[in-house]
């Protein structure tokens, strides 16, 4: 009885935590197939793929906003990776004084409200002519995605054994060498799970974008964001979909290239 009671208490926290992950997706594919849904009706009264259609047709706005949200994206990656990897190998092999102090003020950004400080970075990005452009909306998206970056590049590089390092250099080869050929390749995992990560914070950001970007750039996620304004929901869904494609598929790749032994060195 009592073995009974333990299953049913497990069966239902692990239905809580189901219904808790894809209940929302549930509810984005209904919409995404919904012709007609409205209250007090609890599922569509119509399906189709009308709407499927006039996202993916060749004159819709979805493809250009999605060429720009890459765009935008590996362009942030490319920035975020030329300034963690030099500030990675310094705080992973503890070149710096105040390793733990540098990492713990990088996070500073993240303890602001965003809104406060977008706002003002929009303030003053209009007044140097930044407003509405790719660098500025770049510049903000690296905001993020460059404590993301340097955390993890950081951690990539403390997990690559030093005394390797050392042994390039008695066989004679330069510091810079030694860094380029033997640590930059043992920690590459690490530094394309950062680019992995960088580029999902960015191809998802919505905030900065909307507050820099408006009305001159366009992404996915503020098209998504008007769509449903405008009560358009399908739209709003498959472009949510549309979103959650290449999360789903990085973040297999991040679980291959980042394990928790890595993650441990950046403590």
């Amino acid at each position: 009885m009592i073995a009974a009671l333990g299953w049913l208490w497990r069966g239902a926290a692990l239905g809580v935590l189901a219904f808790a992950i894809f209940g929302p997706l549930a509810n984005l594919v209904l919409w995404a197939v919904a012709l007609q849904w409205y209250y007090p009706h609890k599922l569509p009264l119509s399906f189709g793929l009308r709407y499927w259609r006039e996202v993916f047709k060749p004159t819709s706005d979805a493809f250009v906003s999605l060429g720009t949200s890459i765009e935008i994206a590996l362009i942030t990656v490319l920035a975020c990776l030329l300034l963690a990897v030099p500030a990675g190998y310094a705080l992973g092999r503890r070149l710096l004084p105040g390793r733990a102090a540098i990492l713990m003020l990088m996070l500073l950004p993240q303890a602001f409200p965003s809104v406060a400080v977008y706002i003002n970075i929009a303030r003053l990005f209009y007044r140097i002519g930044l407003n509405g452009t790719v660098a500025g909306v770049v510049l903000v998206h690296s905001v993020h995605g460059l404590v993301i970056a340097v955390w993890i590049a950081a951690a990539a590089f403390a997990a690559v054994d030093a005394e390797l390092e050392l042994a390039a250099r008695n066989l004679g080869a330069s510091a810079w060498r030694a860094a380029l050929t033997v640590t930059l390749p043992l920690a590459a995992p690490g530094i394309m799970a950062a680019a992995i990560f960088v580029f999902l914070e960015s191809l998802d950001e919505f905030t900065g974008t909307y507050f820099v970007g408006v009305p001159d750039i366009t992404t996915l996620p503020l098209m998504m964001f008007t769509a449903s304004i405008a009560g358009n929901y399908q739209i709003a869904a498959i472009t949510a979909l549309i979103l959650l494609v290449p999360s789903i598929a990085f973040m297999l790749l991040i679980e291959r290239f980042l394990n928790t032994e890595t993650l441990a060195k950046i403590g």
